[in-house]
């Protein structure tokens, strides 16, 4: 690891242990929220650790823009740390453990490194392009399963979304005997993608929806596994994607050849 990525590295743990701070003070308080234009919740806790991103970044990078799901500065640079102070908000605001932090260095649209921090749990997931994945201090690996091992994947998907992924899910699962769920925060479930736990995450987000998955990029594909658009192509996370596809890699080919059907 070069000492400039060591650098950004742990800058990223830094502010990931800090938002995990303020998490934790807010988890069970019924902290104030508040529905965004998208319908989706927000509360103060994810605009809280929005700003701190914000000001984190200014501090230590003034020349870099930051990409944030409640707040951005963006004035045109190719370095942008991509953030999602709180995936997994609904969750969060229910008094369910299971959201996480993310935060990711964008270079020209693909991302050095990336830390997933799950404060409930205080598993911190981390990456840097090359050098692995882990999570602590324990390196880790996606699962070496087929569809065909009686496995475990994760879908997101909401009404108003551009792709009715779901049938063609239901439709995989009947075939293939999977067993599908959804734990409540895309990001987090990437991370499970990561350390073997599923071996996919089908994620059906686009405007804005780059934060949930840019630090999941790097994380699950230093972990050996793949990261696509919904179709399998690749995509910048600097700016609005076509949804994603994280898989362990041995079965990637086989969801997005499903997904195309959409678009067919």
């Amino acid at each position: 690891m070069t000492n400039q990525q060591q650098e950004w590295l742990d800058f990223a743990k830094s502010v990931a242990h800090e938002a995990g701070d303020i998490m934790q003070k807010y988890f069970g308080k019924k902290p104030d929220a508040h529905l965004k234009a998208d319908n989706t919740i927000v509360t103060i806790a994810d605009e809280e650790i929005n700003q701190l991103v914000i000001k984190r970044v200014a501090e230590r990078y003034p020349s870099h823009d930051i990409d944030g799901e409640e707040a951005s500065a963006r004035r045109g640079s190719d370095y942008v740390w991509v953030c999602d102070p709180i995936d997994g908000t609904a969750p969060f605001a229910m008094e369910l453990p299971v959201s996480v932090f993310s935060l990711a260095l964008v270079i020209n649209g693909q991302p050095e490194v990336g830390v997933i921090y799950a404060p409930f749990s205080d598993h911190l997931y981390w990456a840097s392009r090359g050098r692995g994945a882990y999570m602590n201090s324990q390196p880790i690996h996606v699962s070496q399963h087929s569809l065909d091992d009686r496995v475990e994947m994760n879908v997101d998907w909401w009404p108003s979304a551009q792709w009715d992924v779901m049938q063609v899910v239901h439709d995989l699962a009947y075939e293939k005997d999977v067993y599908v769920t959804t734990v409540g925060s895309t990001t987090h479930a990437a991370a499970l993608v990561a350390r073997g736990e599923f071996v996919a995450s089908v994620f059906t987000g686009t405007k804005g929806k780059n934060v949930d998955i840019a630090a999941a990029k790097v994380i699950v594909e230093e972990a050996g596994g793949k990261v696509t658009d919904l179709f399998g192509r690749e995509q910048r996370y600097d700016q609005d994607i076509c949804g994603a596809v994280l898989s362990n890699g041995i079965i990637h080919e086989e969801i997005v050849k499903a997904m195309r059907k959409l678009i067919e």
